[in-house]
């Protein structure tokens, strides 16, 4: 277990200690579970009464916070504690695995493969014909990776990861298990006699840097080209990317959006999850996509919010969400004017 005093995680995060610099932890814990011992975070204005309770030794909080009682907790103030706190955990992670490396047996590497320096490869691993590996790359138990496939620097494939042939990934990224990059798109042409003849997939998978993909997601290789992820991108887990797919940088996609061939995503876009596209459209920078959302056509408007199916700007989509509310009064009303039309028929 790694243990780190107050001053240390001050120094980590850039903090000032309020308290007692010399005290020590070895785990974290949510503020409202927190034990002697543990380190926790507020950063959510809801939880602050769980500061005045919490039994955490240390607590990292935002400078501008102003407290209303005394807190027997050591404090680390930082201008962003959420973001502190992730610093810190990114640290605590690369810590725990820096002594990572070598190569483990049983495990298959091809003699045509080239690994960098510093690399990890756990036992199990296959590694194929001509594949070129970068520095400082942890590959993790039953990961298999295709022939031809290029990965960068500073890399983690978590367990069972696989990676089709010819894939090309960038440098820090990280993609976690089960994910599977570079299977076949989803390409069949009908025939006169009803059935369906698969369409070959020739093309592969890009992963620019910096980029996260969560567990048992799939991007599927181009038919011809590539399906492109690029820089900064994060991809929540159960995520579905289709063939010649294209996601611009820093866009974050939540669990169980499916996106269909062709789709073009833009920059720092926002998908819940459940949402999906249909085939070849386009979704412009910046849009916030609501959970659940069915998106059928492009969406051209930069930095707009869309919900429903199918999918419409947030205000359109709330004024027709009451409409619909208000269907059976109307229908009601209709029923009344009818039968007031009709006695009035019969006077006449």
């Amino acid at each position: 277990m790694l243990q780190f005093s107050a001053q240390q995680i001050a120094l980590m995060i850039q903090g000032k200690v309020e308290g007692d610099a010399a005290v020590v932890v070895g785990q974290f814990g949510k503020i409202e579970e927190a034990t002697t011992g543990e380190l926790t975070f507020l950063a959510n204005p809801k939880y602050e009464e769980f500061l005045y309770q919490t039994k955490a030794s240390i607590v990292i909080i935002n400078e501008a916070l102003v407290l209303k009682t005394p807190i027997a907790a050591t404090l680390i103030r930082v201008p962003d504690a959420y973001a502190a706190f992730a610093t810190l955990l990114t640290k605590y992670q690369a810590l725990k695995t820096q002594n990572l490396s070598g190569i483990q047996s049983p495990s298959y590497i091809s003699n045509s493969a080239k690994l960098g320096e510093h690399h990890y490869v756990a036992a199990f691993a296959h590694i194929g014909d001509n594949v070129q590996i970068g520095n400082d790359v942890k590959i993790f138990p039953n990961v298999v990776i295709g022939e031809n496939v290029k990965i960068g620097n500073n890399v983690t494939l978590h367990p069972g990861v696989i990676i089709y042939a010819d894939c090309i990934l960038g440098n820090n990224i990280t993609i976690h298990s089960g994910a599977v990059i570079g299977s076949d798109g989803f390409g069949f042409a009908p025939t006169a006699d009803g059935s369906y003849q698969k369409i070959p997939q020739l093309g592969n998978v890009v992963i620019e840097d910096n980029v996260e993909v969560g567990s048992n997601t799939t991007i599927d290789r181009a038919t011809i080209g590539s399906t492109v992820i690029r820089k900064g991108v994060k991809l929540d887990n159960l995520i579905q990317v289709a063939h010649n797919v294209e996601v611009g940088e820093n866009t974050v996609i939540a669990a169980q959006v499916g996106l269909s061939g062709s789709t073009k995503v833009g920059k720092g876009v926002m998908m819940g999850g459940q949402a999906g596209t249909a085939g070849h459209l386009s979704i412009a920078n910046g849009v916030k996509v609501a959970a659940r959302s069915g998106i059928t056509k492009t969406i051209d408007k930069a930095d707009s919010t869309i919900t429903g199916f199918p999918a419409a700007e947030h205000s359109t989509a709330l004024r027709a969400q009451i409409h619909l509310k208000n269907l059976p009064n109307l229908e009601k009303r209709v029923k009344e004017l009818e039968i007031l039309v009709t006695q009035l028929s019969q006077k006449g």
